[in-house]
Order: structure tokens, then C-alpha cells, then sequence
């Protein structure tokens, strides 16, 4: 299937296996939560490769009593924006790999049922609603915007989700968004890979090609929020 440019399937063997193992309706809560960690560990690595660039910081000292040129990374202002409640199930992993702790600001987006639009009902950027230009140029600080944002959401089906975290980080003033998913639909991919093109990439473990009329993916992973809590027929 053609997908944009800024849209990056992993092919890596063991996140095909473990979104395998995600895919089946016998596999626990406990199992999911730990493959949804080990496969957004995965797309980071391979989204940080690109995203982040290392830099020379500060001199330290060895155990032997060496010193060296401390290894550190560009951008130095991160943050990272789970999608709830789903999205929370990647924060760690993120998180772990990360070499410095990041804010972790939240975004809750759930999708209309009959018009399967996105309705916003949680935000908790600083400031998310500054709209002069001389704010937004202003730089990260600590109620300011971050330089780079990575959106943490399992799921991409319909778009209209991810393409609203974009539009609402964009106005708040960050430069850059990476997105990191476990499976999207490849209309969805499509639709939100166009809303900020020139300055957001998408990282994803594998891509559906059909969604329902209920905008759920097919063969899809259900929804992985209810599989991570226990909520199934809520």
C-alpha cells in the first residue's frame, strides 16, 4: 500500500511477532500491557535514531579517574503527550529510554460515536491556549512549548484523533511532533500524516489496510484501552 513519506513502518522481525501475539482475543491484560511496552520500545529506538541527534556535554570522570566528554541529546526540550487512556500504556517505555526525564503533558481525545469525529476533554499542555506570536517565538521554558512533542496513541483508525493532537500542539508552539503507534489504519495514516506533513513523523509497528463502519481497524488489535484496564464491556 503507498503511504506518505513522513510514515515509517517498522519491519523489525520481533515487533511483526509480537503484534502477532498483541492481535489475538486470548492473549491476558497483563500480556498486552507488557507487549504494548515492548513494541513501543522498538518503534522509539528506530524513531530516535532519526528524531534525536547526540551532542558533547559536560566533563565527567571514570571510575579509574579519567575524564571524558559527556554524551548528551539535541533537542534538549522533549516532551512527551500520551493519548488517553490508551496512550498511557507506551509513556514507560518511552520514557526508559529517554536519558533525561521529560513532562509528560496529557490530551483527551475520545472519537464520536455516530460522527466519528474527535471531541476534546482533557488538556493539560501550560498555556495551550497562548496565541500571540511573541509567545510562541518565546522558546521551551517551563510553561512554554516544548521543541519537539512525541504523541504516544496505540491505535490510529480513522486519523481524525491523532490530526486533532497534532493541530492542538501545533498551536501551542512546538516545532516538531514524532508519533509513535502500535497499529494504524492506512487511511487514517494518510489523513493525519497530512495535517502538519512537513513537520511531524509517524513511526508505526504495522498497518491494516481495511477499517469498519465503526471506524475500528480490521484485523485491527480491539480497543487496546478497555484491553489494558480490564474495561471490556464497559
Amino acid at each position: 500500500m503507498t503511504l506518505p513519506p513522513n510514515v515509517h513502518v517498522s519491519i523489525h522481525p520481533c515487533v511483526l511477532t509480537k503484534l502477532s501475539r498483541l492481535r489475538s482475543q486470548s492473549t491476558s491484560a497483563r500480556e498486552c500491557k507488557a507487549l504494548v511496552h515492548d513494541i513501543a520500545t522498538i518503534i522509539a529506538c528506530e524513531a530516535f535514531a532519526t528524531s534525536l541527534t547526540a551532542a558533547d556535554g559536560p566533563t565527567d570522570t571514570t571510575p579509574m579517574g579519567f575524564e571524558y566528554t559527556t554524551t548528551t541529546v539535541n533537542p534538549r526540550s522533549i516532551s512527551l503527550v500520551p493519548i488517553l487512556r490508551s496512550g498511557l500504556g507506551m509513556v514507560e517505555a518511552v520514557q526508559q529510554l529517554l536519558p533525561d526525564s521529560v513532562p509528560v503533558h496529557h490530551l483527551g481525545l475520545y472519537r464520536d460515536p455516530s460522527t466519528l469525529s474527535s471531541v476534546e476533554y482533557y488538556n493539560n499542555l501550560p498555556n495551550h491556549l497562548t496565541s500571540s506570536p511573541s509567545a510562541s517565538a518565546a522558546g521551551a521554558g517551563a510553561d512554554g512549548p516544548s521543541e519537539l512533542a512525541i504523541i504516544v496513541d496505540p491505535v490510529i483508525a480513522t486519523g481524525g484523533t491523532c490530526a486533532a493532537a497534532i493541530q492542538t500542539l501545533r498551536e501551542w508552539g512546538v516545532r516538531r511532533i514524532v508519533v509513535l503507534s502500535v497499529v494504524a489504519a492506512a487511511e487514517g495514516l494518510r489523513r493525519a500524516a497530512q495535517q502538519w506533513g512537513e513537520a511531524t513523523q509517524f513511526y508505526v509497528a504495522g498497518v491494516d489496510a481495511e477499517i469498519t463502519e465503526k471506524g475500528m481497524l480490521k484485523p485491527g488489535v480491539g480497543d487496546v484501552g478497555d484491553r489494558l484496564f480490564l474495561t471490556i464491556g464497559k
